[in-house]
């Protein structure tokens, strides 16, 4: 990640690994017999591990302050509820009574769950992959006492395993440098925190990116796309759906067919998968293989905000209606699994239960003919390739669909009216019959940042597929956020168990800002776009960078960061400041200030030098580019009294049109923002009348929709 770099202690570290003798450790069983720091805690990845015989602290100034004063070494370990490896290695090590002791004796060990500090998730996993070239969860990472990084990895079996070191031998080592070697600890120690300040927090601003940069971008995800089982890359396969997004808004300007097709191709296999729950609708994490068989089974709410998104503006640019009923189930999932009753969104369930990978999701032939008989049950198994060999591990096999209907339907010499019977009737069953398993663990913590996708995506869903109950569900989750997480002034972070805490971030801000942009859209209430303009300004006011552009990660003032972060690079979730780019466009389009633009502007500048280097680790950041060289489109909706705005909003269901947005209001706007947009546009002969606005002026206002479809880029 940073050319020339050079670790010394690294290697002096693993040289001295590699030379020490083998031992052998004996893992015991432990009951809660152990209670540590953790107890209290509101995560439930922390509440996993409070009866550990680890020691184990939460990130937080106690533990801190026991390192500085005990002059010893940090042991930090990062993971997540949903993460089947850190369950491994808790099993492995965390639960080793021998482990344990020389962890508690050597280190202060401090547990974090990722998802409740992207912050120090942010910076240690930047240090992991600049020591190892690679990065991952769980993320083991061994600092100084303030708080400098000298050695860092992921998972770490008990013993050594094909080249990975046996983590009992790598801390005895690792505590044996920091007594007898604190010199070259130190001086590794700072060279690595200085590269992570270099890489983080770097002026990376230039005073121009030209729009073909997109272009150019677009022509070089095509060279990654898999021509055979679509997506970027090879296994593992993630979905990529930033990518995506790109690359439809590039063939919507260019009428590229060859992008179009990498993108449909891409939708296709992902939603034929096994990565796709094919009964109980939504995405697993990613798939273990090129061909989106076998996923790695957890659920993350993120994926499904972005997918469902992806997969709605496929249905827009193609009206293909399997996307759109991709979308319906995976909305209906999250509605159904991840709403809280306080309207909030849950963060993920978990890849394991009863302590195995993918039990609760794959099925073998003989219980799906118990649950459907026989003849049901063959066509089931040949529709989602359910073999006696199984796909996947124990003979069982994770649903997916190699072939088309039509060509199961012959096989199976069945009309295809015959099959979609048999399909519609059985699957039902079979989710009702899952049901009665035990289920994955719920992380049922609410995430400002990761809400704030959820409500855009299912706001966005309501749009499109005109769906009252996914905006419903949309406007519950945001009034749970503004209720519980947002007082006015500042966003807390996290929620469960009726505690909200921790210092927003900026992602928290932007997403949620994002978030109430598209309620407003869809709802036309606009309250909606008033809270979320005061939350903007608040971000702006809070984490702006008025020298150099952009916004920082995190807050001015938190002494437990070794750097304060300013990052646009995408990766599982699109970055803070694309977003914020993104809401500043949307707002100079509402509002018709030049301000917001100039907002934008400076944000995108911001990592100019970065995008020209790497643009293809910024899709998000391209997506705000492009919508600020394609400028905006506003409608703005004059409708009489009694009547609606449904008339012209109803052709944009099924029209991808991404840097449209629209006005729809009373004359007497409660958003004084909206006043000049709105003023002068009044309705015509009675009737609700458009005006489409583009490049700072408007259009002959109409009351004919087909006129507005045939203005529209």
């Amino acid at each position: 990640m940073v050319a020339g770099a050079t670790f010394v202690f690294a290697s002096i570290a693993v040289s001295a690994y590699l030379t020490g003798a083998k031992s052998t450790m004996s893992p015991t069983t432990t009951e809660a017999k152990h209670t540590n720091h953790l107890a209290g805690q509101t995560s439930p990845y922390l509440l996993q591990h409070q009866h550990n015989p680890v020691n184990w602290y939460p990130w937080g100034e106690e533990a801190l302050a026991k390192a500085r004063e005990g002059d010893k070494p940090i042991f930090l370990s990062v993971g997540y509820s949903a993460c089947h490896w850190c369950h491994v290695m808790e099993h492995e090590s965390f639960e080793n009574e021998e482990v344990a002791a020389i962890l508690n004796e050597r280190f202060i060990n401090v547990k974090v769950d990722r998802e409740e500090r992207p912050d120090l998730d942010e910076i240690y996993m930047t240090a992991t992959q600049m020591l190892t070239g690679s990065g991952g969860w769980p993320m083991s990472v061994f600092l100084t006492p303030d708080l400098q990084p000298f050695y860092a990895g992921t998972y770490f079996p008990p013993e050594d395993y094909y080249g990975r070191p046996g983590f009992k031998k790598l801390i005895l080592t690792l505590a044996e440098a920091y007594r007898s070697r604190r010199d070259e600890v130190e001086k590794s120690a700072k060279q690595i925190a200085g590269n992570i300040e270099h890489y983080l927090a770097a002026d990376l601003s230039a005073a121009t990116v030209e729009r073909d940069l997109v272009r150019r971008t677009v022509e070089s995800l095509k060279q990654r796309f898999d021509p055979v089982w679509g997506g970027v890359g090879g296994a593992p396969k993630f979905p990529h759906t930033m990518d995506l997004m790109l690359a439809m808004r590039h063939y919507k300007a260019t009428g590229d067919e060859e992008t179009l097709e990498a993108v449909t191709h891409s939708l296709d296999k992902m939603a034929r998968g096994g990565m796709y729950d094919q009964l109980g609708g939504g995405f697993h994490r990613y798939s273990v293989d090129a061909q989106w068989l076998i996923p790695h089974f957890e659920k993350m709410l993120y994926d499904n905000a972005l997918l469902s998104r992806t997969y709605l503006e496929g249905y827009q640019l193609t009206g293909n209606e399997f996307y759109a009923r991709n979308v319906r189930e995976t909305l209906d999932y999250v509605v159904r699994e991840m709403q809280s009753p306080e309207g909030g969104y849950y963060s993920s369930t978990d890849a394991d239960s009863e302590g195995e990978e993918g039990k609760y999701f794959v099925w073998d032939p003989q219980e799906i003919h118990s649950i459907l008989g026989e003849e049901d049950g063959k066509v089931f198994c040949a529709y989602y390739d359910v073999t006696e060999e199984g796909n996947f591990e124990h003979g069982k096999s994770a649903l997916w669909l190699p072939k088309d209907p039509e060509t199961v339907a012959e096989e199976r010499g069945l009309t295809l009216d015959r099959l979609e019977q048999v399909i519609a009737r059985s699957r039902p069953r079979l989710l009702e019959e899952r049901a009665k398993r035990v289920p994955p663990g719920l992380d049922d913590k609410v995430l400002t940042d990761w809400n704030g996708l959820m409500i855009s995506g299912m706001a966005f869903g309501a749009f499109v597929l005109d769906e009252p109950r996914y905006l419903e569900s949309a406007e519950r989750a945001a009034e749970a956020i503004l209720g519980h997480q947002w007082n006015g002034e500042r966003l807390l972070h996290t929620r469960r168990d009726g505690k909200s805490h921790l210092e927003g971030m900026q992602s928290d801000y932007a997403n949620l800002v994002m978030g109430l942009v598209d309620l407003y859209l869809v709802s036309t209430h606009s309250r909606w776009l008033q809270k979320a303009l005061d939350i903007h300004k608040t971000m702006v006011a809070k984490f702006s960078d008025p020298e150099k552009g952009g916004y920082f990660n995190t807050l001015a003032g938190q002494e437990d960061l070794i750097v304060r972060t300013k990052t646009g690079t995408d990766n599982a979730v699109p970055s803070g400041n694309s977003i914020a780019a993104l809401n500043s466009l949307r707002f100079a389009a509402l509002t018709g200030l030049p301000d917001y633009e100039k907002e934008a502007e400076k944000t995108i500048l911001a990592f100019g030098d970065s995008l020209e280097r790497g643009a293809i680790a910024h899709p998000m950041m391209m997506n705000a580019l492009d919508y600020f060289y394609h400028g905006g489109e506003e409608l703005v909706l004059a409708i009489p009294e009694g009547e609606s705005a449904t008339g012209f909003l109803d052709p944009l269901r099924k029209r991808f049109s991404p840097y449209l947005v629209w006005i729809a209001a009373e004359r007497e706007s409660p958003v004084p923002e909206l006043a000049a947009m709105l003023g002068g546009k009044d309705v015509v002969e009675g009737k609700a009348t458009a005006y489409l606005c583009r490049d700072r002026k408007c259009l002959p206002p109409t009351t004919d929709p087909k006129e507005i479809l045939e203005r529209l880029k």
